[in-house]
């Protein structure tokens, strides 16, 4: 049986500024799908991360299906009349465009896709992030599929010690999808080269080499390249299918216990570690620090099991701590340095204006000249 799963996620309001949505309007966009998509949808799940609403829909339309992303546009319009009419902050901050054209990518809401055939159990991770950018996503990848440091699958599993290859955007590109595929093992240092760069390459998918099968799916979309002006940061979404063929839930999960430094934080200008957050977590300090979740399911015949939530164990406590931690030693440094994106990537327009102002006042002293003084 060929099943597909669809996420698509936006911030279209939330309390108290960038915290989290209202029961209200979570209510509202999960009525309007049960409703709407009745005919449509095998099975559907609707969650969110900070102040991003998520909706995980499961059908057998295949990816980019026009009926499926109108559905999810119109739950999400709905959710907005909600939010206005609530008085929520960011009200539709998320939908860039006045009218849905066929497909919502481009429109602003982030979207992951991928189509499989089932395997007589399929298990699955649905991630969600907050307070930060696609690029978010590129070093866990990298030592969840590439690295045996982290994953022992690529040394013990026959299914997986063949590799994966990585298809790479670059998010830069505006003029179409720019991308490239690299084969792990064989291109790890190239792979790595690019995925250094946050803000530019981000994985935008990953395939099994053993039999070419859909491993990982990111959104790669950058609102302030939709918009030309900062709208709110990017708030990536991924599905990692895990086991057997593929590394497992367990070595999926272990990169994110490094709490890596991302761009994101306030105003999405700054620099936090991601910090991986139980379900329903709202933000809070320094509108972040930039937090991933994680649902995981399994999915037989088009339909969901129960989701459990793999961070909310003990273990992840610790590492919450130490986000903490780290957060707090990367704030201390203000506006310095790594502590605040750099001037190309900053999405408010303050500092830009600033400098600019200053262009002006700026004088060249020659060689000759400062041998006078």
């Amino acid at each position: 049986m060929f099943t597909t799963l669809t996420i698509i996620k936006a911030d279209v309001g939330s309390i108290g500024g960038h915290i989290a949505p209202s029961r209200r309007l979570l209510d509202t966009i999960t009525r309007r799908i049960a409703s709407d998509g009745e005919s449509l949808l095998s099975d559907f799940f609707v969650g969110h991360t900070g102040d991003d609403i998520a909706i995980l829909m499961v059908h057998p339309r295949g990816v980019g299906d026009s009926e499926i992303h109108r559905l999810a546009w119109d739950a999400f319009r709905a959710g907005t009349d909600s939010a206005k009419d609530q008085g929520l902050y960011g009200a539709g901050q998320d939908l860039l465009v006045s009218s849905f054209s066929g497909n919502v990518k481009g429109a602003g809401p982030a979207v992951a896709e991928m189509e499989f055939e089932e395997r007589p159990n399929e298990p699955f991770l649905m991630f969600l992030a907050d307070k930060t950018e696609p690029g978010a996503f590129n070093l866990p990848l990298y030592l969840a599929f590439a690295d045996p440091m982290n994953t022992a699958g690529l040394l013990l599993s026959p299914e997986i010690t063949q590799g994966f290859r990585f298809r790479v955007q670059d998010v830069s590109h505006v003029d179409g999808d720019r991308v490239i595929e690299l084969e792990a093992p064989e291109d790890l240092y190239r792979l790595a080269a690019l995925l250094r760069d946050n803000d530019r390459f981000v994985v935008e998918s990953i395939r099994s080499r053993h039999d070419g099968e859909i491993a990982a799916v990111v959104s790669t979309q950058r609102l302030h390249n939709i918009a030309g002006k900062y709208t709110g940061k990017d708030d990536p979404v991924m599905l990692v299918r895990v086991q057997k063929n593929f590394p497992a839930t367990g070595e999926i999960l272990a990169p994110f216990a490094a709490a890596p430094y991302v761009g994101g934080f306030m105003r999405g200008s700054h620099v936090g570690p991601l910090m991986p957050v139980k379900h329903g977590t709202g933000c809070s300090y320094f509108d972040g620090p930039p937090i991933i979740s994680c649902w995981a399911f399994c999915v037989h015949h088009g339909r969901l099991t129960e989701a459990l939530d793999p961070f909310d164990h003990p273990f992840w406590d610790t590492v919450r701590d130490r986000a903490a931690e780290k957060a707090l030693e990367m704030r201390r440094q203000g506006f310095s340095g790594p502590a605040m994106l750099p001037y190309s990537e900053l999405e408010y327009g303050g500092i830009v204006k600033i400098l600019e102002s200053l262009e002006s006042k700026f004088t060249v002293v020659r060689q000759d000249e400062l041998a006078a003084v």
